[in-house]
């Protein structure tokens, strides 16, 4: 086991000193004075700007914002790694609420901007300085019908601090602060999480028992921020106008509702291919006739208890980027030398793991919480592709650079895909080939079967919302019935799964964000398949993908590739590698 001492922890001197810094008070002051500079500048102005007069507001508007996304990544990345720090998590609610002022001055331009007559526009993106933001515009425009007045917009921005944003912090520290009773020891979330997947089912059933009682006790707490939260939403989307809750994250995506309509519904038909198959395939291959639920990602008798030092890790991620392109490697590898990875699990840092892009005239930064397993090197992957494509999307500008989760996603799972591939080849052993086979299988119904699952919790949580408070007993219902479905009859199912809704923290942070994971894994799969078909130019066209950024939509990027992801059979092709991966399996058995 990799100790915590050896694992490396990240250095945001990059972004500032510290809480104190005085670089950070005087950004803050400034930002302020810029902020009502800007309003002075433009209200009321935009239509009767030229293309250059948009594209310098446009640029002083990039600008400022830059500067006060410096900040709030310095407190959420503090925040992320101490957040049962009373002191720290003061700081944090402070900088939101700062900020939070300073961006209600500059609120009337996006909405002024959307209020630009289509023949006006057309005028001003004639002159190529304008033109560069055109997909900016766009994408900001296609709010417009769900755009309020500035005064209701201000309000809900304001209130958001005392709110949504409380209520998700809420969420977060509660998690962090929960013990586990694991053998009379008290350890927090990470570390149960982790001891489900111990080779000794002894503890995995402790870890499972564990992880259901201490959840229990918070539930009441957990069904009322996720109520409260739901119903929150509920009320912005009925005043937007928008016709389902899952729509604004779809807009958010730049991904049309029928696209990922046929993906939900492609995934749906394939439960009982995929999840129900390889779920009875492994209960045969672990010698029982059902799964218990704390067996779901145990390890299979033949593979080894292995553990992967960092170095071990970081050499396994590199190698692998490395022989799919050189320059890759490089920008990977700055992430490990320059102290931008926070590594060990301990008390009080956020379970999971993420990749924050801060800013472009900074550097992203990646958390996880490593324990040596060999998913924890498919998380280091899975982040790193993350990395590499925010450092690649940087000189687009903070505006262009920020992508849409489904095509970020795309980035993370290519990593793991190049990640795994490279280590299926240098193993010549059958039986640890099969047991590296049945890990990447594990991964793939995780990250798509599990996440549609999700998804359609998610929606019947917040259909069932409109027509009033669902009881902690109801949430239980339908994560029962939705993970029933997605999982099959493989499973021994008790009363004590009944509460694990309740730590899942993209149904708070990020409503509706799950099925961009199975949107990343089946396009990944399929840019797979045409890397293997020798397709020509493909790590210079992957790349230049990534390096676009926001700047195109997944229509567009796509194309060099000869793929279309709204053509439902596109998403059949991508969930067909997963079944060709069981069908091998059971070939083997």
């Amino acid at each position: 086991m990799t100790t915590a001492q050896a694992l490396p922890e990240w250095n945001l001197r990059d972004l500032y000193a510290g809480p104190e810094a005085p670089e950070l008070e005087a950004d803050l002051k400034d930002a302020e004075v810029r902020s009502s500079a800007f309003q002075s500048s433009y209200r009321d102005q935009l239509m009767g700007l030229d293309g250059l007069g948009l594209a310098n507001a446009i640029a002083d508007y990039e600008n400022l914002s830059e500067t006060l996304s410096r900040i709030m990544s310095f407190a959420q990345l503090l925040h992320a790694t101490h957040t049962t720090d009373a002191e720290v998590g003061r700081f944090y609610q402070t900088i939101q609420e700062r900020v939070n002022s300073i961006t209600t001055e500059t609120l009337f331009f996006q909405l002024e901007l959307n209020a630009i007559d289509d023949d006006v526009l057309a005028a001003q993106l004639d002159d190529p300085s304008a033109a560069r933001y055109a997909q900016w515009i766009s994408d900001s425009r296609v709010m417009r019908s769900h755009q309020l007045d500035e005064l209701q917009e201000k309000l809900l921005h304001e209130k958001d601090v005392a709110g949504r944003s409380a209520w998700v912090r809420l969420f977060d520290e509660t998690l962090a602060h929960m013990k586990f009773d694991l053998n009379g020891e008290e350890k927090p979330l990470t570390d149960t999480l982790n001891q489900l997947t111990d080779s000794d089912g002894g503890k995995r059933m402790a870890a499972g028992r564990a992880l259901a009682d201490g959840l229990r006790g918070s539930e009441r707490l957990f069904a009322t921020i996720t109520n409260t939260l739901a119903k929150d939403k509920e009320i912005e989307d009925r005043w937007r106008k928008f016709d389902n809750p899952a729509h604004p994250r779809h807009l958010a995506n730049r991904v049309e509702t029928e696209v990922v309509k046929a993906l939900v519904d492609a995934v749906r038909d394939s439960y009982a291919d995929l999840a129900h198959r390889y779920y009875a395939l492994k209960a045969k291959w672990m010698g029982v006739d059902k799964l218990d639920w704390w067996d779901r990602n145990a390890p299979l008798p033949e593979g080894s208890d292995r553990c992967f030092t960092w170095d071990e890790a970081r050499t396994t991620v590199l190698d692998a980027y490395h022989s799919f392109e050189p320059s890759m490697a490089d920008t990977a590898r700055r992430f490990f030398d320059n102290g931008w990875i926070d590594a060990p699990p301990r008390e009080g840092k956020n379970s999971g793991a993420f990749a924050h892009p801060t800013v472009p005239s900074a550097h992203p930064y990646v958390l996880l919480n490593f324990h040596g397993k060999s998913r924890d090197v498919m998380t280091l992957a899975h982040e790193l592709g993350h990395g590499v494509h925010q450092i690649l999307a940087a000189p687009q500008g903070l505006l262009l650079s920020q992508t849409p989760l489904t095509l970020a996603e795309t980035a993370s799972v290519f990593g793991e895909m190049l990640t795994f591939r490279s280590m299926l080849d240098r193993e010549s052993d059958p039986a640890q080939r099969r047991v590296l086979l049945a890990d990447k299988v594990e991964d793939m119904l995780n990250t798509v079967v599990r996440q549609i699952a999700f998804h359609e919790f998610e929606a019947r949580l917040h259909e069932e919302r409109r027509d009033g408070e669902l009881a902690p007993e109801r949430l239980g219902d339908i994560w029962m019935e939705t993970q029933r479905a997605s999982l099959g009859p493989a499973f021994n199912f008790d009363d004590d799964y009944r509460v694990l809704w309740a730590y899942i923290p993209h149904f708070i942070h990020v409503p509706f964000y799950v099925y961009a994971y199975a949107f990343g894994d089946c396009l990944v799969n399929a840019l797979y398949a045409v890397l293997k078909d020798g397709h020509p130019g493909f790590q210079a066209k992957y790349l230049d993908m990534l390096a676009q950024g926001g700047a195109k939509r997944h229509k567009d990027l796509l194309a060099p590739f000869g793929l279309d992801a709204s053509d439902p059979d596109f998403w059949k092709k991508g969930l067909g590698v997963v079944s060709g991966f069981i069908d091998e399996l059971e070939a083997a058995f």
